[in-house]
């Protein structure tokens, strides 16, 4: 079978499970390759991403690992075994890879926090908005990767409409008027409407708020198929970095929640949003 080129966000994350679960088993990739009965570089092909695995080669291979969590294994499995050509397949060579990442993992996702400050978050983003957003990057983007962006944006949009979503949003967000003011006015009756639909929940830290330093609390936090195996994903310099070690995603969980805490009730953060409309 010929080696992937550039393996997607996914696979490399089913890469990193198992080379932590033979990491956690105190073997050597060429122990593995022994008991799995192939060389080591293949082993290494495959915890790089590489190379793909069949069901029966992981399902061996976390036996000979000791691993006995079952819930675990067949998500793995599922991972390894998935032939799905998602929507965002057709941006590929069009947009940059984490575009197709994110989207994959939204796709995947059993359900979506988020934490924003100074945006509105890209699931609750109308097309203007968006547009607004991708036009203000330098270099300037020609108009027709523009239009790309939206239109990837608003198919991320659609696709996990029917995700349970939480967000959190600060006021500052809200008021920054990204594009006119009519726009900014849209942009909030979208997000009240949106706020109302049954799987989704939305919370405003108030501008008035005491005592809150966690404004580099900024996230996108992606549930996985079991806990194990939840995302986080962050703004960096160079583009967006997918957090997935254990440690570090309890302490993401527990930053949500510190957050959410200081955020207002959902109703009295529609009543807020309400009162941002009128004053445009």
């Amino acid at each position: 079978m010929a080696l992937r080129a550039e393996p997607t966000a996914r696979q490399v994350r089913l890469a990193v499970e198992l080379r932590r679960l033979r990491d956690a088993a105190g073997l050597t990739a060429r122990e593995a390759a022994t008991l799995l009965d192939v060389s080591a570089p293949q082993i290494s092909q495959i915890e790089s991403g590489l190379a793909g695995v069949s069901e029966k080669r992981l399902r061996r291979l976390v036996s000979n690992y000791s691993c006995t969590d079952d819930a675990l294994i067949d998500a793995l499995v599922a991972m390894a075994t998935d032939r799905t050509r998602g929507w965002w397949e057709e941006y590929r060579e069009l947009l940059p890879t984490p575009f197709l990442d994110l989207a994959e993992l939204e796709h995947h996702a059993t359900f979506l926090r988020e934490v924003q400050f100074l945006f509105v978050p890209g699931p609750l983003q109308t097309e203007d908005y968006a547009r607004a957003v991708f036009s203000y990057r330098v270099p300037e983007l020609p108009a027709e990767d523009i239009e790309l962006r939206v239109r990837h944006r608003m198919q991320r949009k659609a696709a996990v409409a029917g995700t349970p979503y939480e967000v959190i949003v600060h006021e500052a967000a809200l008021r920054i008027m990204v594009g006119d003011r009519n726009a900014s006015r849209v942009q909030l009756a979208h997000i009240l409407e949106r706020s109302a639909e049954q799987h989704a929940t939305v919370r405003v830290i108030p501008m008035r708020l005491e005592g809150f330093a966690g404004a580099a609390s900024a996230m996108t936090y992606a549930g996985g198929a079991v806990s194990k195996l939840d995302t986080v994903v962050r703004d960096g310099p160079h583009g967006a970095a997918f957090i997935d070690s254990e440690a570090q995603l309890v302490a993401y969980r527990t930053l949500f929640h510190k957050v959410e805490a200081a955020s207002l009730d959902p109703e009295r953060s529609r009543d807020l949003i309400h009162r941002l409309a009128k004053e445009l």
